[in-house]
């Protein structure tokens, strides 16, 4: 039997895409813009579900130089939000339902949230946008940060920048989390660098433990740098 010829690209679905890309890039350089002009900082946080985001910024809203505020995007429920309020710090929940990655539009919806609820752009030094845990859809989406930042847990493996090659080479900083947990994976932090470094050859590269506080005193300066 003659082998099935590949199905050939759908090219109603490739400009359809495109053209989604195009409308998210144009809401991103508006939401650059807005943040630029109230002199915040913006952080796109990336990375997989588990990896420690939240508990990372639970301990890094009292080292950040200056007030620090939070959007965060999960599938469901508004329980990351929760925790960081409880932690001090202003948050505001997306709610993707079933979109595995946040978009420029939603930011902008979230900032309007954090203002009106008393949080003005201006009064904050560092805004941290929690993206939704997933290694693949966020990648293709500015959402108008100044700086992205990829974290890699050391329970994934040091060879999971190689297997995710897309977000991690768009990562200006990639902060390999859990550092406590490295002798019990077992993790080769080095092999790990060596990782990143192939893919994302131009990203900064930290080690931090959020239950040790290693790391984060320089992480926190790395962010508003």
């Amino acid at each position: 039997m003659a082998p099935v010829p590949p199905a050939a690209p759908d090219r109603q679905l490739l400009r359809l895409g495109q053209d989604l890309l195009h409308r998210n890039d144009a809401l991103a350089v508006a939401n650059r813009n807005r943040f630029d002009q109230a002199g915040v900082r913006v952080v796109n946080l990336l990375s997989a579900p588990g990896s420690g985001k939240t508990a990372l910024l639970e301990h890094l809203g009292g080292l950040t130089a200056g007030p620090m505020a939070v959007i965060v995007g999960d599938l469901a429920t508004d329980n990351d939000a929760r925790r960081l309020r409880a932690a001090g710090l202003a948050a505001v929940q997306i709610t993707t339902g079933q979109a595995c990655h946040l978009e420029a539009a939603m930011v902008a919806r979230a900032v309007d949230q954090l203002e009106h609820s008393g949080v003005p752009l201006s009064s904050l030094r560092l805004l941290v946008i929690e993206n939704v845990g997933n290694l693949v859809c966020p990648a293709a989406y500015d959402l108008g940060e100044h700086l992205r930042l990829v974290l890699l847990a050391v329970t994934e493996g040091e060879d999971k920048p190689l297997k995710y090659p897309a977000l991690f080479h768009s990562a200006d900083l990639v902060v390999i989390s859990k550092l406590d947990l490295a002798a019990a994976a077992p993790f080769d932090l080095a092999l790990a660098r060596r990782a990143i470094a192939r893919v994302a050859p131009r990203a900064r590269i930290l080690a931090v433990s959020s239950r040790r506080g290693t790391g984060l005193a320089t992480l926190a300066a790395a962010l508003v740098a």
